[in-house]
């Protein structure tokens, strides 16, 4: 069975305009890379674990603050990897200026033996549709055009 995760995507309205909050992955891997790269908040769901329950404790782990509002269901999308991504969206205004992630810890330099803590986020950005669509995981993309496609029916 494939790995799930559970996420948020976090919007706001601005002039009528949808930004988008992506976080952008910690550690030497992501250092340098930037489009194609960015994330919604999301982690994996826990054994047993409700789906929006486990998204609302990613998002807060990943941004350090609790997201409350109205979760709206977006979908479920296979990723490259195969892993599931299962998806909601809440409008929040999230200041992206005080985002504060978990940490982790992995070897660095691979085969040194010496561990290093990294930020899971390093960084996180609101962005307007057209941007995000370049920033975020190509696996990711029709969450963005699902969500728009739901607020089009509403």
């Amino acid at each position: 069975m494939p790995q799930r995760s559970a996420g948020l995507l976090i919007f706001k309205q601005t002039a009528g305009v949808f930004e988008f909050l992506l976080v952008h992955p910690g550690g030497p891997f992501w250092a340098r890379k930037d489009e194609g790269a960015w994330s919604i908040p999301k982690g994996l769901i826990d054994d047993g674990e409700d789906d929006l329950v486990a998204a609302r404790r990613e998002a807060e782990e990943e941004l350090g603050v609790a997201i409350d509002g109205d979760f709206q269901p977006v979908g479920s999308y296979k990723q490259p990897g195969g892993k599931i991504v299962i998806a909601w969206s809440v409008e929040a205004d999230i200041d992206v200026d005080v985002v504060r992630s978990n940490m982790f810890t992995m070897e660095w330099p691979p085969r040194s033996g010496a561990m290093k803590e990294f930020p899971e986020v390093d960084k996180a950005g609101w962005f307007s549709l057209p941007d995000a669509g370049l920033k975020v995981l190509k696996g990711q993309r029709p969450i963005l055009d699902d969500f728009l496609e739901r607020r089009r029916a509403d």
